[in-house]
């Protein structure tokens, strides 16, 4: 059956927001955020200076993450379908889950979104709120299954962090493999 014309509208949107912001990301990353330009941004994704400024009114607003690759939902999803064990092992469970299930690209997409923002201060400036935003996801999650659980997704969340960080300084390796061994080494501690 076909799509209803606002299913494909829509689809057309995010496609267009998700290019712009990726354009705009990379070039971030190749030239700083203070070089780069609306109007650099535009060019290279081939669309006028003002469909970015529809879909991101400021320069600023091209560096919030919050929609571009997030894994918020399809995470919450894979910790509540996790079989029971200790609240770490069902989040190394549920995040394995997550990146195997996306393809190449968008995994690829996912990985510089992250490095980008841990390397561009302005990045990572525009996202404090994403980052707390998750934290609170993160412990409602564990929260449904375990009750007081939420310093458990705080702990996480500082490993988890860590682990990206030392990743950012060597981006060869896996991130999903760097975050899964620091949270097994957390669960080792806290047994």
């Amino acid at each position: 059956m076909d799509q209803p014309a606002t299913g494909l509208r829509e689809r057309k949107k995010t496609r267009t927001k998700t290019t712009i912001q990726q354009h705009a990301l990379r070039l971030f990353k190749e030239q700083g955020y203070q070089a780069t330009t609306v109007e650099q941004v535009a060019a290279a994704a081939e669309v006028a200076p003002s469909t970015v400024f529809r879909y991101f009114p400021t320069k600023e607003d091209l560096a919030v993450l919050d929609d571009y690759h997030s894994m918020g939902d399809s995470l919450g999803a894979a910790i509540a379908s996790q079989p029971d064990g200790p609240p770490i092992d069902v989040l190394r469970g549920a995040l394995r889950d997550v990146f195997a299930a996306m393809s190449p690209q968008d995994r690829a997409a996912r990985y510089e979104r992250d490095l980008v923002m841990l390397t561009i201060p302005e990045v990572w400036a525009a996202n404090l709120g994403m980052i707390a935003k998750s934290r609170r996801l993160l412990g409602d999650a564990l929260q449904a299954r375990w009750a007081g659980s939420r310093i458990v997704a705080d702990a996480v969340i500082g490993v988890g962090l860590g682990a990206l960080l030392d990743w950012a300084q060597d981006p060869q390796g896996d991130p999903v493999e760097a975050l899964d061994q620091a949270f097994g080494r957390l669960a080792e501690f806290l047994s």
